[in-house]
């Protein structure tokens, strides 16, 4: 049993993850987004890889540039050294932060959830590639308190053939159902779990999830009613833009 699970005997506390760091403080999947999350004391944090042109993994969510006002250009446009040299003064003077940095600098100070982001438009042979650096990376033996995700599952397929002792867990869309997460469990036994988006998590998806040892995460939690849905749910990840509520609402 992966250590996010809950046992029926022995419910562990819900563990708050800021969601790309503390984002609504700082510029998100930067230094200063994690460190501004790490001072709530959050127990985890989720990020996004991509990879830039010459296949350097970095952080990145969106397909395109914009927030560094490049709305034409991709992360895949540039090389790394080109990306670092492109600065929005809004990250505080940070360049495009690389999966190794983000590592090294946090793998060791709390849990880390790295989704990465493989979309229907890019080519198989990029998704696996994406897929192995990101494994690389983390290493062949990773610690516990490192999961990787993805809304891809062929990937996920791709990533336990690389590494089947790599914890993974599948990111859920709004138009699937409790009867897609029975599948998956029939047909994917190797996941560890299963993030949920909250507008359509409910008790019999956590419930089964927990009765197959297998985690329940929930994203993204940002109002009152969201993250007191996911606590009463007993979610083992609550994911949040608002850390610092949610760690509040969680501990009171």
């Amino acid at each position: 049993m992966n250590q996010f699970s809950k046992q029926n005997h022995a419910p562990q506390q819900c563990l708050v993850f800021a969601h790309r760091g503390a984002n609504r403080e700082a510029m998100e999947n930067t230094r200063h987004a994690f460190d501004k999350a790490l001072d709530y004391a959050v127990d985890g944090i989720e990020t996004d890889v991509q990879l830039s042109r010459d296949e350097i993994a970095v952080l990145w969510h969106d397909r395109f540039l914009d927030k560094i006002g490049l709305r034409d250009k991709r992360i895949d446009d540039f090389d790394f050294h080109e990306l670092q040299r492109l600065i929005n003064p809004e990250s505080a003077n940070e360049s495009i932060m690389s999966l190794q940095d983000f590592l090294a600098c946090y793998r060791n100070r709390c849990h880390l959830l790295i989704e990465v982001k493989n979309r229907h438009w890019e080519p198989i042979t990029r998704h696996q590639s994406k897929i192995r650096h990101t494994l690389d990376l983390i290493g062949k033996n990773p610690e516990s308190r490192i999961i990787v995700s993805s809304f891809n599952l062929a990937s996920l397929d791709y990533a336990h053939q690389y590494n089947t002792n790599f914890p993974l867990i599948y990111n859920f869309e709004t138009h699937q159902s409790l009867a897609d997460a029975r599948q998956l469990l029939h047909t994917h036994a190797f996941l560890d779990g299963l993030c949920l988006p909250i507008a359509t998590a409910d008790q019999t998806i956590v419930d089964l999830l927990h009765a197959h040892h297998k985690s329940a995460a929930v994203y993204t939690c940002n109002t009152d009613l969201e993250i007191n849905k996911a606590l009463r749910l007993g979610v083992d990840i609550l994911i949040s833009d608002l850390p610092q509520r949610a760690l509040m609402l969680r501990d009171r």
